[in-house]
């Protein structure tokens, strides 16, 4: 008998890991596992370097970031829209010149044609009989000059057999003819003018500089603790009440004083009188502004989904 028919006559179910172990191995299923805590970012770390903030500052809509990470961030955008924005005018001018030149050359292919039509007016009259028109002249003598003999075209075609041209000299052909790149019909890619806004990197929406507010952590710090603030597990206390900050607290900033308080501590304490404990300033819902953060691998704390899926195919149900 094998475990599964002594679980369902025993009357017991399997175990979270060994339906995981079952369905690995009858490949029917969708597969799910929780996400460790190392798959998941602190509250207190930056989002572009994942680590501590020195100088943390923190954007309208709850992102943390180091002040010296997200000014270098904004400053090389700034210069990839420079650079972008000079290759866009000198597609640009490329254009004006191309159009420059085919206008030059479509008038110059009416002068010639005028200079050819005005050419063919004759100013005394011809006897039909014995002389032709200059126009109809030329014509013949084109048509002369063209008609190959027998030895002259299968000269020709040996010599375009070679690869040469009537005169001897080589082709140029392309080494790679099936390369998009080296065709004779392609053409640049064409360059549409940047967009000269900054975009937050985990928002998408418009950053400023200006508008990022300073966060003002309260440490929990311990005499005896003399660890960096990467290796300590407990970094920050709430500013009012002193409760621990972690991923499982939901904490907030207040944008007067940057100071960082639990929401629990919000609803309880500040909202009453809607003031800042420690400017005094009046505050308006938007200058509550509740950090995003990350979650542990055994707690569903985070906004985004702590566990990971993969699809695979389902036995139907008779």
């Amino acid at each position: 008998m094998t475990r599964h028919q002594r679980n369902c006559t025993a009357g017991t179910v399997y175990t979270y890991h060994e339906r995981q172990k079952d369905a690995a191995q009858s490949g029917y299923g969708t597969n799910k596992t929780r996400l460790g805590k190392d798959s998941v970012g602190d509250f207190d770390c930056c989002c572009l370097t994942l680590q501590p903030c020195p100088n943390p500052v923190i954007t309208e809509e709850g992102y943390l970031y180091d002040k010296e990470a997200i000014i270098e961030y904004v400053l090389k955008q700034k210069q990839d829209y420079e650079r972008k924005l000079k290759e866009y005018h000198r597609q640009c001018r490329l254009h004006q010149d191309e159009e420059s030149q085919a206008k030059k050359s479509a008038k110059e292919d009416q002068v010639k044609a005028f200079i050819e039509k005005e050419r063919s007016i004759t100013s005394k009259p011809l006897n039909p009989f014995t002389e032709a028109p200059p126009a109809k002249r030329a014509k013949m003598e084109e048509s002369k000059q063209d008609t190959p003999t027998t030895s002259s075209s299968s000269s020709n075609g040996n010599s375009k057999a070679g690869g040469t041209t009537e005169n001897g000299e080589k082709k140029s052909e392309l080494p790679s003819f099936w390369i998009p790149s080296l065709t004779p019909q392609a053409k640049a890619t064409a360059i549409q003018k940047p967009d000269k806004t900054v975009y937050c990197p985990m928002s998408k929406k418009p950053l400023k500089v200006k508008n990022l507010i300073p966060v003002n952590f309260v440490r929990a710090d311990d005499a005896n603790d003399n660890r960096p603030m990467v290796a300590k597990q407990i970094r920050y206390k709430c500013a009012v009440t002193h409760d621990v900050l972690s991923n499982k607290t939901p904490c907030a900033v207040l944008r007067p004083s940057g100071k960082v308080v639990t929401l629990d501590c919000v609803e309880k304490i500040i909202k009453k009188d809607m003031r800042d404990p420690f400017t005094g300033d009046t505050l308006k819902d938007n200058d509550i502004i509740k950090i995003r953060r990350g979650g542990t691998g055994f707690a569903s704390a985070a906004e985004t989904s702590l566990e990971a899926k993969k699809a695979r195919p389902v036995m139907m149900a008779s």
